[in-house]
């Protein structure tokens, strides 16, 4: 297993697959590289070329007490970019991901990217400010911390079959959303806390009014982990020239329970 170092000495595990142009898969909150097992095959088979990495706290990388906040977490994706000299970049960033995508552009610029793919993504703002009235009241969220921080595996187990909308019919087994959770489980509890407050206190409107390069916005429209009205949708109304593609019966994990469209919806992006 590959590993680099951020600029505060944290190792982190990184996979590297196929050749070609590359694409470089920024995980959710909570899960790691692994949760892309329905991406890689299909871009790599396709002769592109896929690096996927386990941000801190999470999966193989170190565990450090420090450096959950959002520009560090965007600076440790700049890292990795930075360190298999990627250019050209197809930037495919899941929920808390689709947050360090945009930091990054917004610390680091748009040389290396060709175009972006924000997945479920938490942006633009959560939080309710002055200036952001249709956002979660900050307390809620604390309230949400104190319930995983007393029962971290049945927090994620009370929400698993919402995670992939099952209820709508999405055909997931057993075995696989026991799988999903466990991978959530592996997190540090130390970094699931701090990446939470970090992914819900973090402003990325600037930054999305700002992004020049081709953008995709998939969300799913029974989203529970991040509700569409609040995300997905106030994401496209920042970026008119992105493409916005909403799945009426899909949830969080749309990844796995509908991989064929992502898929399909992502390469379209790369050719176009």
């Amino acid at each position: 297993m590959p590993y680099f170092e951020t600029a505060d000495g944290t190792r982190l595990s990184y996979e590297d697959y196929g050749a070609g142009a590359p694409i470089v898969f920024v995980s959710s909150w909570a899960l790691s590289s692994d949760m892309w097992e329905y991406q890689v095959p299909f871009f790599a088979e396709r002769g592109y070329r896929c690096v996927l990495f386990d941000r801190r706290g999470h999966g193989r990388s170190d565990r450090p007490s420090t450096g959950y906040d959002t520009d560090t977490r965007a600076d440790d994706l700049a890292a990795l970019i930075e360190h298999l000299d990627l250019r050209e970049v197809t930037l495919v960033g899941h929920s808390a991901g689709g947050g360090e995508v945009a930091r990054y552009l917004a610390r680091h610029g748009e040389d290396r990217v060709a175009r972006v793919a924000f997945v479920a993504a938490v942006l633009p703002f959560l939080k309710l400010t002055d200036d952001n009235p249709g956002g979660v009241p900050e307390a809620l969220s604390e309230a949400t911390v104190a319930r995983f921080q007393k029962d971290r595996p049945k927090w994620f187990a009370d929400r698993a079959q919402g995670f992939f909308a099952t209820h709508l019919g999405n055909d997931v087994s057993p075995a696989l959303i026991d799988l999903t959770m466990r991978q959530c489980l592996e997190a540090s509890p130390w970094a699931t806390t701090a990446v939470w407050r970090e992914m819900f206190s973090a402003d990325h409107r600037d930054a999305l009014r700002a992004m020049t390069v081709p953008t995709l916005i998939v969300h799913g429209a029974a989203d529970q982990s991040a509700r569409v009205e609040l995300t997905g949708r106030r994401t496209a109304e920042l970026m008119p020239n992105a493409v916005y593609k909403e799945y009426p019966t899909a949830g969080h994990g749309l990844y796995v329970t509908h991989r064929d469209q992502l898929n399909a919806d992502i390469l379209e992006l790369i050719k176009g």
